[in-house]
Protein backbone atom coordinates (compact mmCIF):
# COMPACT_ATOMS: atom_id res chain seq x y z
CA UNK A 1 0.00 0.00 0.00
CA UNK A 2 3.21 1.79 0.67
CA UNK A 3 4.71 1.74 -2.25
CA UNK A 4 1.15 2.81 -4.68
CA UNK A 5 0.69 5.84 -2.65
CA UNK A 6 4.72 6.35 -3.18
CA UNK A 7 4.32 5.99 -7.24
CA UNK A 8 0.79 8.20 -6.88
CA UNK A 9 2.80 10.67 -5.34
CA UNK A 10 5.72 10.59 -7.78
CA UNK A 11 3.23 10.96 -10.44
CA UNK A 12 1.27 13.41 -9.29
CA UNK A 13 4.00 15.27 -8.89
CA UNK A 14 5.67 14.56 -12.30
CA UNK A 15 2.18 15.87 -13.82
CA UNK A 16 2.39 19.04 -12.05
CA UNK A 17 5.95 19.98 -12.84
CA UNK A 18 4.85 19.24 -16.75
CA UNK A 19 1.95 21.55 -16.54
CA UNK A 20 3.72 24.42 -14.59
CA UNK A 21 6.37 23.89 -17.27
CA UNK A 22 4.31 24.32 -20.08
CA UNK A 23 3.03 27.78 -18.63
CA UNK A 24 6.31 28.78 -17.56
CA UNK A 25 7.61 28.53 -21.60
CA UNK A 26 4.71 30.45 -22.74
CA UNK A 27 5.47 33.33 -20.70
CA UNK A 28 9.88 35.22 -21.17
CA UNK A 29 10.98 34.83 -17.76
CA UNK A 30 11.46 38.03 -16.16
CA UNK A 31 14.65 38.50 -13.69
CA UNK A 32 15.80 41.75 -12.41
CA UNK A 33 18.97 42.41 -10.69
CA UNK A 34 20.93 45.67 -9.17
CA UNK A 35 24.46 46.81 -9.01
CA UNK A 36 26.40 50.08 -7.90
CA UNK A 37 26.26 51.74 -11.41
CA UNK A 38 22.69 49.44 -12.75
CA UNK A 39 20.03 48.08 -12.95
CA UNK A 40 18.40 45.61 -15.17
CA UNK A 41 15.09 43.67 -16.14
CA UNK A 42 16.72 40.76 -18.24
CA UNK A 43 13.52 38.49 -20.53
CA UNK A 44 14.39 35.16 -21.33
CA UNK A 45 12.65 33.85 -23.82
CA UNK A 46 13.69 29.98 -24.95
CA UNK A 47 17.44 30.52 -25.91
CA UNK A 48 17.35 34.00 -26.26
CA UNK A 49 17.92 37.12 -23.86
CA UNK A 50 16.62 40.61 -23.73
CA UNK A 51 18.21 42.90 -21.24
CA UNK A 52 16.05 46.39 -20.19
CA UNK A 53 18.19 48.70 -18.19
CA UNK A 54 15.88 50.33 -15.27
CA UNK A 55 18.63 52.43 -14.03
CA UNK A 56 22.00 53.58 -15.86
CA UNK A 57 23.06 54.15 -19.50
CA UNK A 58 25.19 51.80 -20.71
CA UNK A 59 26.72 51.87 -23.90
CA UNK A 60 27.64 48.22 -24.95
CA UNK A 61 25.85 45.10 -23.06
CA UNK A 62 27.31 41.22 -23.02
CA UNK A 63 26.64 38.38 -22.03
CA UNK A 64 27.60 34.63 -20.69
CA UNK A 65 25.76 31.83 -19.14
CA UNK A 66 27.44 28.94 -17.37
CA UNK A 67 25.44 25.90 -16.51
CA UNK A 68 27.85 25.11 -13.70
CA UNK A 69 26.37 21.68 -12.62
CA UNK A 70 26.91 20.28 -15.92
CA UNK A 71 30.09 21.96 -16.37
CA UNK A 72 28.86 23.99 -19.71
CA UNK A 73 30.30 27.34 -20.62
CA UNK A 74 28.89 29.68 -23.22
CA UNK A 75 30.90 32.05 -25.40
CA UNK A 76 30.31 36.13 -24.48
CA UNK A 77 27.55 37.03 -26.27
CA UNK A 78 26.89 40.56 -27.83
CA UNK A 79 23.83 42.57 -28.05
CA UNK A 80 22.42 44.95 -30.05
CA UNK A 81 20.45 47.72 -28.86
CA UNK A 82 16.63 47.46 -30.45
CA UNK A 83 15.44 50.53 -28.88
CA UNK A 84 17.10 53.19 -26.16
CA UNK A 85 18.03 51.14 -22.67
CA UNK A 86 16.79 47.90 -24.50
CA UNK A 87 19.26 45.46 -25.71
CA UNK A 88 18.73 41.93 -27.83
CA UNK A 89 21.11 39.28 -27.68
CA UNK A 90 22.22 38.34 -31.33
CA UNK A 91 22.15 34.46 -31.09
CA UNK A 92 21.15 31.77 -29.08
CA UNK A 93 22.56 32.49 -24.98
CA UNK A 94 21.79 29.18 -23.92
CA UNK A 95 22.20 25.51 -25.37
CA UNK A 96 19.70 23.65 -23.69
CA UNK A 97 16.84 23.89 -20.84
CA UNK A 98 18.11 23.32 -17.31
CA UNK A 99 19.67 25.90 -14.44
CA UNK A 100 21.92 28.47 -15.91
CA UNK A 101 23.92 31.63 -14.51
CA UNK A 102 23.72 34.34 -16.65
CA UNK A 103 26.60 37.37 -16.56
CA UNK A 104 25.06 40.26 -17.62
CA UNK A 105 28.42 42.63 -18.31
CA UNK A 106 27.63 46.28 -19.04
CA UNK A 107 29.83 49.46 -19.85
CA UNK A 108 29.12 52.95 -20.06
CA UNK A 109 30.34 56.37 -19.41
CA UNK A 110 29.97 55.74 -15.42
CA UNK A 111 31.42 52.09 -15.25
CA UNK A 112 31.52 48.72 -16.14
CA UNK A 113 30.16 46.46 -14.31
CA UNK A 114 29.12 42.72 -14.33
CA UNK A 115 25.51 41.41 -12.64
CA UNK A 116 24.87 38.15 -12.27
CA UNK A 117 21.27 36.72 -12.26
CA UNK A 118 19.94 32.46 -11.94
CA UNK A 119 17.32 30.87 -14.39
CA UNK A 120 15.96 28.13 -14.94
CA UNK A 121 15.56 27.53 -18.82
CA UNK A 122 12.73 25.95 -20.08
CA UNK A 123 12.35 24.47 -23.65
Amino acid sequence: MKRILALCAVAAAAVTLFVLGRTAASEPITIRSTGAHYAVTVLIDGRTAEVRLDRGDADTVTLSAVMPHMGHAMPEVTTREREPGRFQAEGEVFTMAGAWELSVRLAGAAAEEVLTVKALVTD
